[in-house]
Parts: C-alpha cells; sequence; structure tokens
C-alpha cells in the first residue's frame, strides 16, 4: 500500500490548507471587500500580510457526523449571517471509497431569505513519495489567470507551449507553480482529470463539470521539511477574487442547491 495523499496525523495541524473545504468561496478575495446586490460586504482578512480574505469560512469548524458506512462518510457545518457574509447556507460534504478510488460530493444549500454569492473549492496534496522535481504531471488546461504580488487574477493567458503548458505531460522539474489554470479539456464522461506519475506509480484527480478551475501548488512556501513533498491540485468552480470579480460565481437563491463533485483515482 501507499500514499496517494500527502495529508496529517490526527493530532497535526492541517497546515497549507491540507484536505481543507473551501466554503463560501474558494481562494481569495482582495481586501476582503465585495458588493451584492448593491451593498458593500467586508469580511475579516484572514491572509493578513496579502490583505485578502481567504479560503472561506469553514476551513477551522467542528463538522458534525451526519452518515456514515464501511466505506463512506457525510460531514455538515452550516454557514450562519456574519459581517460580510449575511447569508445563511447548510453544506454537506459526502466522501466514498470504491474500487475506482475516493469521490467528494459537496452539496449547499441557501438555508436563508435572501440570495447569496457562493463558490466551492477543496485543497488536497497528491503524492507518490519522495520530492515532486521528477514527477510528470498531466493537466488539461488552456488557460492560467495572471496573478498579481497579492495572488489575484489581473488577465489571463493561453499556455500555449510555454512553461506552464502541461498538456503533453511532462516533469515538473524546478519550476515553483502557485498557478490558477482554465479552460478545462474534458473527458468523454465529462471530466477533466489531472495525472501525476512517477516509478513509483500513477494518481489522477478529477473534477466534474461544477468545477471550472484548478489552483496548482508546489508548496514551495510551506515548512522546509513539507516543501515539495506533495502537489496541491485545487478543484474550485469559480476563480479567485470572484466574489468581487463575478468570474464563475454562482447566485444561489433562497432553498436552491449547489453540487459538486471532484475525486481521486489510484
Amino acid at each position: 500500500m501507499r500514499e496517494l495523499i500527502d495529508g496529517f496525523a490526527i493530532d497535526q495541524h492541517a497546515d497549507g490548507a491540507r484536505g481543507q473545504a473551501l466554503i463560501p468561496w474558494p481562494n481569495r478575495i482582495r481586501d476582503g471587500r465585495y458588493e451584492w446586490d448593491g451593498e458593500e460586504q467586508q469580511l475579516d482578512l484572514s491572509e493578513v500580510p496579502r490583505g485578502n480574505a481567504i479560503h472561506g469560512l469553514l476551513r477551522w469548524r467542528e463538522w458534525r457526523l451526519v452518515d456514515r458506512g464501511p466505506a463512506h462518510v457525510t460531514l455538515g457545518e452550516r454557514v450562519f449571517p456574519m459581517p460580510g457574509y449575511p447569508f445563511t447556507l447548510a453544506v454537506e460534504v459526502d466522501y466514498r471509497l470504491g474500487d475506482a478510488g475516493l469521490q467528494c460530493t459537496a452539496t449547499a444549500t441557501n438555508a436563508g431569505a435572501r440570495a447569496c454569492p457562493y463558490g466551492a473549492g477543496f485543497h488536497p496534496y497528491l503524492t507518490l513519495g519522495g520530492r515532486i522535481d521528477e514527477a510528470i504531471l498531466a493537466l488539461p488546461a488552456a488557460r492560467r489567470l495572471i496573478l498579481d504580488g497579492r495572488a489575484i487574477p489581473t488577465a489571463s493567458e493561453a499556455v500555449d507551449g510555454g512553461p506552464y503548458d502541461f498538456r503533453v505531460a511532462r516533469a515538473i522539474g524546478g519550476l515553483e507553480l502557485d498557478d490558477c489554470y482554465g479552460e478545462l479539456a474534458r473527458d468523454g464522461d465529462g471530466r477533466a482529470r489531472v495525472t501525476l506519475a512517477s516509478q513509483g506509480g500513477r494518481v489522477a484527480l478529477w473534477v466534474g463539470e461544477a468545477y471550472g478551475y484548478l489552483m496548482v501548488y508546489s508548496g514551495d512556501t510551506l515548512a522546509p521539511a513539507r516543501r515539495r513533498r506533495g502537489l496541491a491540485v485545487e478543484p474550485m468552480t469559480c476563480a479567485p477574487n470572484a466574489f468581487a470579480s463575478g468570474e464563475g460565481l454562482v447566485r444561489l437563491e433562497p432553498g436552491d442547491a449547489h453540487v459538486a463533485t471532484w475525486g481521486i483515482e489510484p
């Protein structure tokens, strides 16, 4: 048996957002500020050095058990109205293991009386053992968002033949990745697949059609012992700063639910 996810022990801190659900927004919101239905909203700045609100509101919550079985577990949590996000969300995340690997389904229902902005993401780190430099990465994305010094998109570019083009599988080498990709090419089942391969094996992360973006992070800013040990491949339903830009953002009306599924294939 070999590890496919670079996780953490039960008594350790989940550094680098390792394994966390990024709800109700993934990635960053510049200055924690956005406008929704004519009202200015201000979130707490949870990424203080860059002045951003990062990775949603559920990262450090104690999720409740909804259901479990021999090969699945369903966890639930609720977002209550608060400064910067005056909305109510009922969230469930279902993890299932089977012959095809792991499948994760996030369902968010607007349990309030007004429409709310919504996005979802997850933050797994894929590993095949050892450093990622020699690993072969295949990433079926045609565009890359250009990020400023605060990791906020300012433009996008085609990856055609450049250093960030992994549509043809090749070694990561020493390339430092902390990049958001879009225009994902999908297989016949509607899934886009990112694969990481080495002499030790192969692992693929797939995303369903609700996920239009992938953030790929080589871990170069983590603690030294963690750096480049795993590759974070983060499914995201919207782009960074989507609460302000609207790129990929979901408008969730009262009573409506949003469902997004991704998984890992050994």
